[in-house]
């Protein structure tokens, strides 16, 4: 080895020697302080090339002598960035935030480290020397090199490689000539592990003497950042590292290494409190892989906090950003007091409730005041801990306290918010809001090894029942690097699908982040008053997520998404599998003390990634895994709504039930409809109408024709999933139009100028030339007409028998609405429009045949035996011919499933139809009432006697479940056996409940019941 650095000393100099660049007379001496005297590790000289030393040299030189000049001090800062990489070198200042070593880590975290949009990758390798840059500093200097990635291959592509392991075919030349093989076993192993999961892989190896070999690795884009904030982290717990390393993979792996060891100025430290430490910066870091660039990191940083305590200020913080009464108890005074059934009120207090939530509490001032007292965040910290924390005594014995001896805990912590706050109102109701976090967490992950995310089971008490009169069963709360989502859940048996939501901007960021637990809360409560005739009951996830996280300023990449719903299904696992892994580090402190189950479905841009979830709830060993998710691909016994058209199989029903009723023919009806060929809805709701349809808005933007859109080339987009922008514009007549929402002063038929597409697109649906016979929303946001913009749906005409000066005559702009997309309207803009003579279907009633189709995805998965599953639940292809094979089970269970669900949606609509019909009441309130009324017998019905008796409950679960099922697993006698009993008890419950109310209606009598059930005894009495 010395020979070799001799050897490589010598070229050095006689490269630097012809350079001429330094001064003839000092070259030699550079050359022996930076070979002898710096002190920089054995790697740097093995490493790197001496053509490649004889530049860095060199550019050291420079920069001592032109700062030496300029101060009289050796500041070094060099930043020189090329094509293929980049040199940084500075002083090094461990924990200093004034460091150019802040700087140039954030750089490689944003410029070399994250997805690049030409593909590329490079490596890093960093050195601190042991030895000073001057006499007089005693500084070490601090060399970073970057160069970019050479796999030697064209076909180096992540796309291709992302399956790969092999590290001989994934790795850069130059790391697979010069790695050790000790070096290069530990890489392909971690490789091997990382591959496993959606997050880090953190191992430790002894190195030198009191030095730890740290090595991480986890897939390149999953995590921002993560680099520098490493930094903070060891510089916190008092270690420096003499060198570390990034080595990225062709497959999109990436792995970090670090040498840590304590400072050689430090006097000797205990090996027990260094080794204690060592261990506590590997946990954490796991943290940091979650929140790498929380604001709450400065106090890491500036050493007031701990990265626990940094992690849990961030969680609690957006809890409180969320939860904290921003109406006041005069909002609630004043709403109870006004006639809300009147549309000026409502629109008063939906206007002052949208300011109130903005002007009051916002998420940027509750984090000033989190950032001015971190005393108060680990007081709150502790508190935490002590309930929460599996090492911690405290929280093992919380588990036995009772109700009592955990209030006066409280009491206690309470009053320390009030003597620390006292002379601030809005700081003793923040800090309040932490505490009621902490003791609203049943279990959570935060102190579990290998997470990928922060997961919280809260229980819903600490919901004011004012805002949310109707109280959930339970909620997730959820934070990771991309994002933060919520999932609420309204039964204990539930499912709901999981939507992800992006912003355009930082306005619709911040709107989308005051309001996104009302839209999961509204969607789940919906969910819930949809699923009423099926076993489970409502719930919904939403995932938003980081506008800043979004690379460059750019839209959300698909990576971004698809990493957030991972990381959200895996750490909600974390909590569902709690009681199941049961290593001692894995612990997780239950205060919820029950199994639960959660069913998760498909919502807006999850369609893609059911198949994942399930695949790794069967890898973590769920019991549960073939029931997790539904709308998964067919190969893992999913039933695609879109290809089975089975959400528009019931939304239709309702729009055929109308025109039914009114003696309408359908080829008759113009239309418009939200939600484009590329949806599941909306392709669907195209190939299944026979209407003329005039206007279709979708995400690429607004497709028009007054004589009503050509039908064939409709269908060939809808065929291919394709936005209208694909629509050949040569089939629009003379007055139709297609504007896309990057088009920018566009002139429409009738000489109206179109500013901006991206605005027609989203105010299209309030625009006067979509009006139309029928309405059928199939895809927007939650409450896109309001009661602020409902006005907008009718057009103001002055008729022959308005009076001169008097108001002009409201005319609806559509007769028919069906609702297929969820929460489109508020129901105060229903109530306008019904009061106005529109007949208008809710998505409670019309969109429930892709949640049918999902419970009955369910009841297969719980009854098959994995085999059975495989077998007759599945379609794959043919060894021989490719083609695919669809069981004959699975054909006729489709049947089945289609059948339950126009069944359903026929019995609904007449139902309400007739209600309306015979009290008056809006379609909107009785579609409600008639939810609230099955839900509420469901219950009663399966706590009563009829649920034990078996014959009764045979004949029950015979008429409910279907038939083709019962034929395989043996009947309702070996239905019993497989399922889990609160499954069948919910079947049994919804089956009953909601037929009676179909057939009675709202206004029952005390004997209804009995005429109801009297034929199914009467059936037992004739066996």
């Amino acid at each position: 080895m010395q020979s070799q650095v001799t050897t490589q000393k010598a070229e050095v100099l006689a490269l630097l020697r012809k350079d001429g660049k330094i001064n003839a007379d000092l070259v030699e001496g550079e050359v022996d302080w930076f070979f002898d005297k710096l002190g920089m590790v054995d790697n740097y000289f093995t490493s790197q090339s001496a053509e490649v030393i004889a530049k860095h040299i060199s550019a050291i030189y420079a920069n001592k002598m032109l700062s030496s000049a300029e101060s009289g001090k050796v500041k070094i800062n060099i930043q020189q960035e090329h094509k293929d990489g980049a040199i940084f070198a500075c002083n090094s200042v461990p924990g200093s935030q004034t460091s150019p070593a802040v700087a140039i880590e954030r750089r490689l975290d944003e410029r070399y480290l994250a997805l690049q949009d030409d593909g590329s990758s490079y490596r890093v390798q960093v050195y601190r020397s042991s030895g000073f840059v001057s006499s007089e500093q005693q500084q070490n200097l601090r060399l970073y090199v970057v160069n970019k990635a050479n796999y030697g291959s064209d076909e180096a592509d992540p796309a291709q490689l992302r399956d790969e392991l092999d590290i001989n075919k994934i790795g850069d030349r130059d790391f697979l000539v010069k790695a050790s093989a000790s070096t290069k076993e530990i890489y392909q192993n971690i490789l091997r592990k990382a591959a496993r999961i959606p997050g880090p892989v953190i191992e430790s190896y002894d190195a030198e003497v009191g030095e730890k070999r740290i090595v991480i690795c986890y897939r390149r884009g999953t995590t921002t950042r993560f680099f520098g904030a490493l930094t903070d982290l060891y510089h916190y717990h008092g270690f420096v590292a003499r060198k570390k390393f990034v080595e990225q993979f062709a497959n999109g792996f990436l792995i970090v290494c670090l040498y840590l060891t304590t400072p050689a100025s430090q006097p000797a430290q205990d090996a027990a409190d260094v080794n204690a430490r060592m261990r506590l910066f590997e946990k954490e870091a796991n943290l940091i892989y979650i929140l790498p660039s929380s604001r709450m990191a400065s106090l890491l940083q500036a050493g007031e906090l701990s990265e626990e305590e940094c992690v849990y200020a961030h969680a609690a913080w957006k809890f409180a950003a969320h939860f904290i009464n921003r109406m006041g108890s005069e909002y609630h005074a004043l709403r109870k007091a006004l006639d809300m059934r009147d549309e000026r009120h409502a629109g008063l207090m939906a206007a002052l409730k949208r300011r109130l939530v903005n002007a009051t509490f916002t998420e940027h001032s509750i984090g000033d005041v989190i950032m001015a007292n971190p005393a108060m965040v680990k007081l709150l910290y502790r508190d935490f801990a002590r309930l929460h924390n599996p090492a911690d005594a405290d929280a093992q014995a919380s588990l036995q306290l009772g109700a009592d001896a955990l209030a006066a805990r409280r009491d206690e912590v309470l009053a320390a918010i009030k003597r620390h706050a006292a002379a601030s109102e809005q700081d003793q109701e923040i800090f309040g809001m932490f505490l009621t976090f902490n003791r609203h967490v049943v279990k959570t992950n935060f102190y579990k090894v290998d997470k990928v995310a922060l997961s919280f089971r809260l229980s819903p008490e600490f919901l004011d029942d004012q805002e949310y009169p109707q109280r959930p069963f339970g909620i997730f709360y959820i934070i990771g690097d991309e994002f933060r989502g919520f999932h609420v859940r309204f039964s204990d048996v539930a499912r709901g699908g999981v939507r992800i939501v992006r912003s355009r901007d930082t306005e619709s960021y911040a709107t989308n982040a005051r309001h996104m637990f009302e839209e999961c809360y509204g969607l789940a409560n919906t969910q819930e008053r949809k699923n009423k005739d099926i076993p489970e009951g409502g719930s919904k996830g939403v995932i938003l997520l980081d506008l800043a996280k979004a690379a460059h300023g750019q839209p959300h990449k698909p990576e971004q998404a698809e990493n957030a719903f991972k990381k959200y299904v895996d750490s909600i696992l974390d909590i569902l599998l709690s009681s199941q892994e049961t290593r001692r580090e894995q612990a997780i402190v239950d205060h919820y003390k029950t199994e639960e189950i959660l069913f998760l479905g498909p919502d807006e841009g999850t369609a893609d990634v059911m198949d994942w979830a399930s695949q790794r709830a069967k890898e973590r060993g769920a019991s549960f895994w073939k029931a997790f998710t539904t709308g998964k691909s067919r190969s893992l016994g999913g039933i695609p709504h879109d290809m089975y058209g089975m959400t528009t199989r019931s939304i239709h029903q309702y729009v055929v039930g109308i025109l039914a009723k009114l003696g309408i023919d359908e080829a008759d009806v113009t239309k418009f409809q939200t939600g484009g060929p590329d949806g599941d809805l909306g392709s669907n709701e195209i190939k299944i109408s026979r209407d003329k349809t005039i206007g279709i808005v979708d995400g690429s933007g607004v497709l028009y024709d007054p004589q009503g859109i050509d039908r064939e080339e409709l269908r060939r987009l809808a065929d291919a999933r394709l936005m209208v922008r694909e629509f050949d514009r040569a089939r629009l007549s003379a007055g139709g139009f297609l504007v896309d929402v990057n088009d920018r002063e566009v002139t429409l038929p009738d000489g109206t100028v179109v500013d901006n597409g991206l605005n027609f697109r989203n105010e299209f649906h309030l625009n006067p030339l979509s009006s139309a016979t029928l309405f059928v929303p199939c895809g927007g946001r939650p409450e896109a007409v309001n009661i602020s913009n409902v006005d907008k749906f009718f057009h103001h005409r002055r008729s022959t028998a308005t009076t001169a000066g008097g108001a002009p005559e409201r005319v609806p702009r559509f007769k028919y609405i069906v609702e297929g997309a969820n929460l489109f309207f508020t129901q105060e803009a229903r109530l306008v429009l019904e009061e106005a003579g529109v007949v208008i279907f809710k998505d409670a009633s019309a969109n429930k045949g892709g949640v049918t189709s999902s419970s009955l995805e369910v009841l297969a998965a719980l009854a098959l035996k994995d085999d059975e599953f495989l077998a007759h639940m599945t379609v794959q292809k043919s060894a021989d011919t490719g083609d695919e094979v669809v069981p004959d089970f699975y054909r006729r269970y489709i049947e089945n499933v289609h059948q339950i669900i126009e069944r359903n949606a026929a019995l609904e609509f007449q139902a309400v139809w007739d209600a309306n019909k015979r009290t008056g009441l809006p379609r909107s309130v009785i579609a409600d009432l008639v939810s609230t009324k099955i839900n509420g017998l469901n219950v009663q019905i399966q706590n009563s006697n009829l649920w034990t008796n078996q014959a009764f409950k045979n004949l029950v679960l015979a008429e409910a479940c279907p038939p083709v099922l019962l034929e395989l697993v043996g009947g309702v006698a070996g239905l019993c056996q497989r399922v889990p009993e609160n499954y069948l008890r919910a079947i049994f419950g919804a089956y009953l409940g909601s037929r009676y109310i179909y057939r009675y209606g709202l206004e029952t009598r005390e004997f209804d019941f009995f005429d109801f059930v009297q034929p199914y005894f009467d059936r037992i009495a004739a066996q």
